[in-house]
């Protein structure tokens, strides 16, 4: 891939999605798009950019960008997150009495994050007290959103993260496949959703996961989604990040919690803002 071409493709990315490219990464381009050339009939990159180019074809673009995000997730990935909830979040939501708790999975991939908090909390009832909880579950992909949807996962997936107690609890078997209950795939709702847009149709949560996805963004970009991230937060609600992000430096609209590390709430200030937007 020429220097024109990659300039052209990564300049797509970053204004679809947020995804920056350097140029040290024309292999991974090359590996993920020559697949999508011959799936459209095509016989190179070259011959499928040369059709991007002149066609504009939305859905040709929406599968570029589509193949070029990272769908790496497995079953209570980190573990540290789920820790948190458990020990820190939950009991804080109880203690406040709060009502009606709202959960946002942002760039769920193919919905082991959202899936493994709902056996989470279904599997511990102390942590909700009885309360309902709604999680609600976006990625910019359709086609890992269907296989989210569908809860049905291979043994290489189940193996990764989720307790045997849980695979026999929540999944039985289809096939050489796994297929996660109708009662806690209803759980969550699934929508397809771009961190680059407006969130505040969503309305107002309580806790947001956006995890391992802010890697992938520039500086700019991570300030706009957590300032978005920000607006549609109730007080003294809670953020979760990657092990590889953090806030400082980035935005001034959160701060690292006391209680541990990787947990984050709005500031005084931005808890103000939101309070005033809702």
């Amino acid at each position: 891939m020429n220097s024109i071409d990659f300039e052209f493709v990564s300049g797509l990315l970053r204004r679809r999605a947020g995804i920056v490219l350097t140029a040290d990464k024309t292999y991974l381009l090359e590996s993920r798009l020559a697949p999508l050339a011959r799936k459209e009939g095509l016989n190179s990159i070259d011959d499928l950019l040369q059709v991007v180019r002149a066609r504009r074809d939305e859905r040709l673009i929406t599968a570029l960008v589509d193949v070029m995000t990272t769908n790496e997730t497995f079953f209570f990935r980190d573990k540290t997150p789920f820790e948190l909830m458990a020990d820190v979040v939950m009991p804080k939501m109880l203690e406040e009495n709060r009502q009606n708790l709202r959960i946002w999975c942002a760039a769920c991939s193919t919905g082991q994050e959202p899936y493994s908090l709902a056996m989470m909390l279904d599997d511990n009832p102390r942590l909700t007290g009885g309360r309902p909880v709604e999680i609600v579950a976006t990625d910019i992909s359709t086609r890992v959103l269907e296989k989210a949807k569908a809860g049905l996962y291979s043994q290489f997936e189940v193996q990764r993260g989720l307790p045997i107690q849980m695979l026999m609890k929540y999944f039985h078997q289809k096939d050489d496949l796994w297929q996660l209950s109708d009662r806690i795939r209803s759980k969550v709702t699934f929508k397809e959703f771009n961190l680059m847009e407006e969130p505040r149709a969503f309305g107002q949560f309580d806790v947001i996961f956006c995890r391992n996805v802010l890697i992938y963004f520039d500086a700019a970009t991570k300030s706009k989604v957590l300032d978005n991230l920000s607006r549609i937060m109730r007080p003294n609600s809670y953020l979760l990040l990657g092990a590889a992000e953090t806030v400082i430096g980035v935005t001034k609209k959160f701060e690292a919690t006391k209680e541990r590390r990787g947990l984050y709430q709005l500031t005084s200030q931005a808890a103000s803002g939101a309070i005033r937007a809702a």
